[in-house]
């Protein structure tokens, strides 16, 4: 495993060397988590959660009131927005 060097912008701005993003596969946009560690930092790329499916997620906010109707789901909705417009919220 060879060191390489790199420099901190006036930005604070690293770049990690070719040799190190190729080897790992980070392409550009790849977040990392940033933690204070003795003796420097250590740095984490984050792995974003795979994409939620409709079958994994339906029913898991269990309703168990009578079913509404469109019409009272929209009105539900307006209702929300002009509460939250009123509160100076948009």
């Amino acid at each position: 495993m060879a060191i390489e060097t790199t420099k901190l912008s006036t930005k604070g701005q690293v770049i990690l060397p070719k040799t190190i993003r190729d080897a790992h596969g980070w392409d550009p946009g790849t977040e990392f988590a940033v933690e204070d560690a003795p003796g420097g930092v250590t740095l984490r790329p984050l792995r974003p959660s795979p994409p939620s499916r409709l079958e994994d997620v339906a029913g898991c906010l269990r309703y168990t009131g009578k079913a509404k109707t469109l019409q009272q789901m929209e009105k539900a909705v307006a209702k929300g927005a002009r509460e939250r417009r009123d509160r100076g919220r948009y």
